[in-house]
């Protein structure tokens, strides 16, 4: 069994954690497995994503249980929201310690950062973040990957992107077959509008 945690915090941006969510469940599915997917709070306060959507976190950093992996998403003002958690780097820095894989999504790069756990990799973020987070010389930003893995932590680009990046976890985690299901399941093959001059 895998256990999935997904942080979340007031202000989240919502789709950064709902789409790796909705990738772990459709694995789930397709493999028939009793894999647990449980989101994390600071606190068991009911939460508001930026775009209004109400939470109830299933755990607090005390009680979460161990997890074989952990998704960090974003929010536009990541400083403000995530990173006013009380405890939030200590327990990602456990969290470093014991999970399979640490991925962040979007600006949950910049926690990633902020917990002093990108010293030497490779990474990416939200473009909008990206000349901020590439002023470290301590870390290669690659702001045009769709998702940077570096060891056992995976970055991710802006808000899908994590979506992606999670397609390729479980392709991981099973094998790139199983990935392919899922997001066939999930009917997950974007074709944006208005992406040509007409």
């Amino acid at each position: 069994m895998t256990t999935y945690g997904l942080y979340i915090y007031e202000q989240v941006a919502e789709q950064d954690f709902v789409g790796p969510q909705q990738v772990f469940a459709a694995s789930r599915h397709i493999a028939g497995g009793n894999d647990a997917i449980v989101t994390i709070a600071a606190r068991p306060d009911p939460l508001r994503g930026a775009s209004g959507l109400r939470m109830i976190p299933d755990h607090t950093f005390a009680d979460a249980p161990p997890l074989d992996v952990l998704v960090l998403p974003g929010t536009a003002d990541v400083t403000r929201h995530a990173l006013s958690d009380p405890g939030l780097l200590d327990w990602v820095r456990a969290q470093a310690a014991s999970v399979r894989w640490l991925t962040a999504v979007c600006t949950g790069t910049l926690i990633l950062h902020a917990a002093g756990l990108l010293r030497g990799r490779r990474a990416t973020t939200h473009w909008a973040y990206a000349e901020e987070l590439g002023r470290d010389p301590q870390l290669t930003l690659l702001p045009d990957m769709r998702y940077v893995r570096d060891g056992n932590i995976v970055t991710s680009q802006g808000v899908s992107a994590g979506i992606d990046m999670a397609l390729w976890l479980v392709g991981q985690m099973h094998d790139p077959a199983h990935s392919r299901a899922v997001r066939r399941l999930i009917q997950y093959d974007p074709a944006p509008p208005y992406t040509a001059e007409v």
